[in-house]
């Protein structure tokens, strides 16, 4: 299948997704191999890869909150088919990856930089080990803050790295003083700091029509499948120490933003009502500020699409993927060149 091809389907897929995902799709993914490796306080870490000795390039996936590789085996499809090898992460407390309590459905973390020395000790191991002329990374949410923390360490293994409506801040449905007084009353107490916070609990599904997540309604449908066929990745609310830090680490994230070297890419969702897209445009005004003669996409918006942008409807969902995938290709000297 030429690029050409593959990119023209990105924009009639829903029409056939069911046969799309029966036939083509579910060959591509019984060619990935699973892995795991042995993370912070001794967390158990999924991965997983699909190569091809003819790929001499690769993209780095991280995962938003709440998510598993299970669900992105159509986005490593199209990429794959571009010539890349993929590799996709399962963050620590979500996904095939251990959790840290009792309860599994919560979302929590102790430190924020866990999910980014768990990545750092992934890049060590299985990237940087591959010898790739090009690599890159391609993020979403949660991600997003976790690549861009890992980012300030190393700015030298990807060539170029993409923030899908990145978790530089968080939507949260109270001001953002009282938000901050009720989580430290909270963290102040042991037995309430890893409690769901207020208005969240155990997953639940929600029907398609009052979702917030993407208008396509063939990959909503598949995303639930898949977390009704394995409770084992089910992830529910956060915990209010999960907050606590996220929250501090988005804030840093903002005020170090000129620290990262590599080149930058922020995709905005304009409808999310998940991240704060008020504080993705801070954390793009502090970039846009330190312009080296690079050009950057600070942000590219997606207008019409919600919180899910690499699992939105055809239309939007193609055009992230092509400006995705034409900021890659503008970035093809080696790292021994850079």
């Amino acid at each position: 299948m030429t690029s050409d091809i593959l990119k023209a389907s990105w924009l009639t897929r829903e029409s056939q997704f069911l046969a799309f995902a029966n036939g083509p799709l579910l060959d591509f993914w019984k060619m990935h191999d699973e892995a795991e490796f042995i993370g912070v306080d001794n967390i158990p870490i999924r991965y997983v890869k699909i190569c091809s000795a003819q790929h001499d390039k690769a993209i780095v996936i991280l995962p938003g909150r709440n998510e598993s590789y299970v669900k992105y085996p159509e986005v490593a499809y199209d990429l794959y088919h571009l010539g890349y090898d993929i590799f996709i992460i399962d963050h620590r407390g979500q996904g095939l990856s251990g959790r840290m309590l009792a309860d599994p459905q919560k979302g929590h973390v102790e430190k924020f930089t866990d999910y980014i020395d768990d990545f750092e000790s992934f890049i060590s191991f299985e990237i940087k080990s591959q010898h790739y002329s090009r690599c890159y990374a391609l993020s979403h949410s949660m991600g997003g803050a976790i690549l861009a923390g890992y980012l300030l360490r190393d700015s030298l293994t990807f060539n170029a790295a993409v923030l899908c409506a990145p978790m530089i801040g968080i939507n949260l449905p109270v001001s953002r003083w009282l938000a901050n007084f009720i989580i430290q009353c909270a963290e102040a107490r042991s037995n309430t700091r890893d409690d769901y916070a207020v208005s969240t609990g155990r997953w639940q599904p929600l029907p398609f029509i009052i979702n917030v997540l993407t208008h396509s309604y063939e990959r909503y449908r598949r995303y639930l499948r898949y977390y009704a066929d394995y409770p084992e990745l089910r992830l529910g609310g956060p915990t209010y120490h999960w907050i606590r830090e996220s929250l501090q680490f988005g804030a840093s994230l903002i005020e170090k933003a000129t620290e990262i070297a590599v080149p930058l890419m922020v995709l905005e969702a304009s409808e999310d009502k998940v991240v704060s897209n008020r504080d993705i445009q801070r954390f793009c005004v502090a970039r846009q500020k330190m312009q080296r003669g690079r050009e950057e996409k600070l942000p590219l918006i997606i207008e019409g699409a919600d919180h899910e942008i690499l699992f939105e409807n055809d239309a939007l969902r193609a055009m992230a993927l092509n400006a995705i995938c034409d900021f890659f290709d503008q970035h093809l000297l080696t790292k021994e060149k850079q």
